[in-house]
This record gives C-alpha cells, structure tokens and sequence, in this order.
C-alpha cells in the first residue's frame, strides 16, 4: 500500500467533496491508465497508486479513519487497528465503466465478474481497565449466508435451473456502439438474469431467489491491550460473501471505552489526582494511591504544594502492540478544612502562631497534633 499521502495523489484539498474526489479520480485514472501507456512501468504504479487513494476517499468511513489515524488506520493487517468498504465501491465500479468503454468495453465486464462482498462495521463497548489490559468479547454480526434450503442456487428444491437464454450463461449481453473514435463493442450485465448466467421455473420460497439469507452470528474477538476511545479492529472475511465467488468482506469492530470515576488517559498514561490535607502537605506524609494495578503506596515530601505532580513510573497502560507501559501521573490536591470544631480551631491558632518563629521540635509537634485532628 501505497505511503504517499492519498489527497496529493489525487491533487485534491482535504475539503474536497464526494464530487470533486470523482472528478479528480477520472483525470488521473484516464492520464495514466495502461491502455495509454503500455510498457510505461512508472505509469502502471501511478495507476495502482491512483486507484488506492480513490477506494480509500471515496468511502466516508475509510476516509474518516484516513484522516484520523493515517495510512494505520486503514492498512489491512490482520486484526491490526484500522478503523471501511461501503458506499465508496460502488462509485469506484462506475467510473472503472467509463474508462474501460473508452478502450472497448471492459467496464462492464469488470463489474460482471467476482468482486469482494461488502464490509460490516460494528461497535462493542469496554470497560477502562478491559482497554487498558485487553479483553475477550463476544459481538453478534449480521450478515449474508448461504441459503441453506436451495444450498444457493436461488431455486426452489427439485426444480430445474436453466442457463439463461438470453446470454448464453455469460452473464453478459454484447452490443456495438458507434462513437466519434470509431466502432466499439460493449458487454452488459445480461438483464435477463442479473449477471448470473442461469434462471430457474421457481424461486427458492426461503431465500426469494437470491441464494443468500441474513443470519446472526456471534464472534469471539480478543481485544489487545492498550486500545483506546475510537481504535478499530478489524475481522478479515468475517463481512458479507463476495459476489461472483469473490472474497468476503471484513468486519471492522469500533472501540467505545467508558469512562472511569478516577483515572483519566492521555495517549497511554493515567492522570489522577491525591487529595491531602495541610499538615500532610506541611511535614510530609506516606500517602495510598489508587492504580491500575492496585494501591501504592508514596512518601509525600515535606512542604508539598497544591498542583505538584508526581510520577508513578510505569504504572500507566500497556503499549499497543509494542513494548512497556506508559507512567502514572498524580496530581497533588491540598485541601482546605471547613467545618471545623473547637479543638480543631485551637490547634489551627497554635499552629499559625508558630509561623515565621524558630520552634524547631516544637513546631513540628504541633504540626503532628494539626495532622492528627484532622485524619
């Protein structure tokens, strides 16, 4: 796949619109296509590299994952992370049309052959831990399957399946067109049966003569850890059956994680935060932090402030599809007391008096009867 970046190789602005993507698409595919440029390797690499940004533009989802994660977001990797095949295929067909009748009518026949069956988008939410740590999940698909009354073939069981009259069994009708460049001969999709060569006496009374029935299925899937909000795994030939004989499409899982009451992430860390009071933050205090893995516990420095931020290294989320773990980073909160009663008060006063004056050891025992009280 190509790395280039797809809106460059179609020469088009990241704004660009359904229309002007077509547009761009058909220039560049007439300029470099083989037809004109037999023998031109460069030309034939060009072509392909035209093609894989166009399939990757012209559908909304693939394109969405492009512009969010990159070439990543829709690599193709087993069941790596790339976030579509939709709306964007048939397009593509339509415009291959165009260009081939240019050079005698292989469109068509392009599009009367196998192709690969549709892709299936799903989403499955996840506890913050799950992604932090990976999970097994079940999702439930919903998809085309073989009809298993007429096994396929669209027929009723036990009668006869016929080759179609019309085209022969070829799927296609030929005719002759007559253009400003000369005589060409086109193949269509053979309106008779559909592009399938065959037609029965009565259709299949389970599947309604497609051959194809929607079922439920449900899929174990194993979600790595580190995934985040938006990743997207992706199911290769778990998506719809392909035309023809084609291949099946692929099912594209979305990531939802849900949020969590303490922790929150950036990028793999775990940002939170340790509510002390003064006299901890005065004379220092061992302290328990909540983390991924559990408590910990920390030895808060003497005089800490309000906003320090210290690092729990190593503690954060698991690296996808790598090596380590983010760290985890804790934000220092000092609180004020409120509320306070007599023998808090009076301590408070002694304990202010103390300020600025050289008390030593005196002084730090009244800080450890102000922590004390308010523990």
């Amino acid at each position: 796949m190509s790395k280039r970046d797809y809106y460059e190789i179609l020469d088009i602005d990241k704004g660009a619109d359904e229309k002007d993507i077509k547009k761009a698409y058909r220039k560049m595919a007439m300029k470099y296509h083989p037809d004109r440029n037999q023998g031109d390797a460069e030309a034939e690499e060009k072509f392909k590299e035209i093609n894989e940004a166009y399939e990757v533009l012209s559908d909304s989802q693939k394109r969405s994952r492009y512009d969010q994660f990159g070439h990543e977001g829709v690599n193709g990797n087993g069941q790596g992370f790339g976030g579509f095949s939709g709306a964007g295929g048939a397009g593509f067909d339509d415009i291959f049309g165009d260009i081939f009748d240019m050079f005698g009518g292989g469109g068509t026949r392009r599009r009367s052959r196998s192709a690969k069956g549709r892709d299936i988008q799903v989403e499955t939410v996840i506890e913050f831990k799950e992604a932090a740590f990976g999970v097994e999940k079940e999702i439930e698909i919903i998809r085309n399957e073989t009809c298993k009354t007429c096994d396929g073939t669209g027929a009723k069981p036990g009668t006869k399946v016929n080759t179609c009259s019309n085209c022969g069994g070829t799927g296609e009708v030929r005719y002759t067109q007559r253009t400003p460049f000369g005589q060409f001969v086109n193949a269509k999709t053979c309106p008779t049966c559909g592009g399938e060569g065959k037609t029965f006496e009565e259709a299949c009374h389970d599947c309604g003569g497609s051959g194809l029935k929607r079922e439920k299925k449900n899929i174990k899937i194993k979600i790595p850890a580190g995934v985040d909000n938006g990743s997207v795994m992706t199911l290769r030939g778990e998506g719809e059956p392909g035309i023809k004989g084609g291949p099946k499409g692929d099912v594209y899982v979305v990531i939802r994680v849900r949020e969590h009451e303490t922790f929150k992430r950036d990028s793999f860390d775990i940002l939170s935060e340790a509510h002390i009071n003064i006299a901890q933050a005065a004379i220092g205090d061992e302290i328990v932090v909540q983390t991924l893995d559990g408590k910990v516990k920390y030895e808060v420095a003497e005089g800490t402030q309000s906003g320090t931020v210290f690092r729990l290294k190593g503690k954060g989320v698991p690296i996808l599809n790598g090596y380590g773990r983010g760290d985890h980073y804790v934000k220092v909160v000092v609180e004020t007391p409120r509320d306070l009663d007599e023998h808090q008060q009076e301590l408070l006063r002694e304990f202010s008096k103390t300020l600025g004056m050289d008390l030593s050891g005196k002084k730090k025992g009244i800080f450890s009867k102000v922590k004390d009280a308010f523990n």
